[in-house]
């Protein structure tokens, strides 16, 4: 079955970032959107979640062996990586424009260095000093190395079931708590890392794991999106308040088990949202590809332009960027990324076409 809710969450998620990367460029408010929108900032493990959630629900029982992880992971690159290693490019080609023009406040020599770890992608795992390039595409070196573990998430779940899988979850989440007592995280703790992020992002992809699976038992019965809504309502809540991650973490996995125990209990509940499916799934390509967006509108167009002129209230502006990252989201799940996957997923003579469903996971 397809979670409907899920891909909502994730669409809103991303243009939350998007809004809250945007805003720095405001001549004023930006610390009252930039500080309001800080708090959501735990959306970005609802990404991790909600994709271990996905990934075991689909392919739990079909990896298991090395012929079949490599065809996972090949499904995988060619999902992620090809829009990912254009727009790494396109800023690797920004950073040459800085270089042979001298510019002294871009961080070229940075980017430049940074290049090779994009492009395989190891630069969420440690090896890039801070964010370069496309800055928000940590996330995709932090799925990939999820993805690369899952199968030692699935050797789990079959010797221990789901309590050997929280058993693991309990481990790896100590690990990282010592790991940041001893300072090993740029940004202080590992519930914030993004240059090292991977690691954050392996803890929050096999806490979706570990709901797939309670999901899938049914360990308890829930029939009403009413929990659910609840529950996820007071994750924002909590967000908002500014409460600790400790706290507001647990609060989203309940709201997440919740809405799919009541989606799963009734498929037909959620047909009212099936007409937004096609914008709610270009979540991923709005999230990478905003930031090219911003360059274009933003850099090029407000900072170096129409911010003089006084013509236009920047959060009327603000629109623009974001209906363009949209927009480009679209064109690029209808043609590019199909195309993308067409020549590096070749189907065999006969063979039945991919589930465009599936497409977001």
């Amino acid at each position: 079955m397809h979670f409907r809710i899920f891909d909502c969450w994730r669409f809103v998620a991303a243009i939350l970032i998007m809004a809250y990367h945007f805003v720095f460029w405001a001549p004023y408010g930006v610390e009252t959107g930039a500080g309001l929108l800080y708090r959501l900032l735990p959306l970005l493990d609802m990404f991790f979640m909600i994709s271990g959630f996905f990934i075991t629900i689909r392919y739990r029982d079909r990896v298991g062996d090395l012929a079949a992880y490599g065809r996972f992971m090949r499904a995988r690159a060619a999902r992620l990586l090809p829009l990912h290693i254009v727009i790494t490019l396109f800023f690797a080609a920004v950073a040459l424009a800085a270089f042979a023009k001298g510019a002294p406040n871009y961080p070229w020599r940075h980017d430049l260095e940074a290049l090779p770890f994009h492009l395989l992608p190891l630069h969420a795992l440690g090896f890039t000093d801070g964010l370069a390039l496309n800055y928000p595409s940590w996330s995709i070196s932090a799925e990939f190395f999820s993805y690369a573990l899952f199968p030692l998430v699935v050797v789990v779940v079959r010797w221990g079931g789901l309590r050997g899988l929280c058993v693991a979850i309990a481990i790896w989440i100590a690990c990282l708590e010592a790991a940041s007592m001893r300072g090993w995280f740029p940004s202080g703790h590992w519930t914030t890392a993004d240059s090292m992020g991977a690691y954050r992002a392996l803890a929050d992809f096999m806490i979706g794991a570990a709901v797939a699976i309670a999901v899938e038992r049914r360990l308890f019965q829930v029939k009403s999106h009413g929990p659910g809504l609840a529950a996820t309502v007071l994750v924002l809540a909590a967000m908002l308040a500014g409460w600790h991650y400790a706290l507001v973490m647990p609060l989203m996995v309940v709201a997440l088990a919740l809405t799919a125990l009541a989606e799963a209990a009734a498929p037909e509940s959620t047909e009212i949202l099936q007409p937004l499916m096609p914008l709610t799934r270009v979540a991923f390509g709005i999230y990478l590809i905003h930031p090219v967006m911003e360059f274009f509108f933003l850099e090029l167009v407000w900072f170096h332009g129409l911010r003089q002129t006084g013509l236009m209230d920047f959060y009327l502006f603000w629109t623009l960027p974001m209906i363009a990252t949209v927009v480009v989201a679209l064109l690029s799940a209808r043609y590019f990324e199909p195309l993308c996957a067409h020549a590096l997923l070749p189907q065999k003579p006969g063979a039945p076409k991919p589930d465009r469903r599936l497409a977001s996971i």
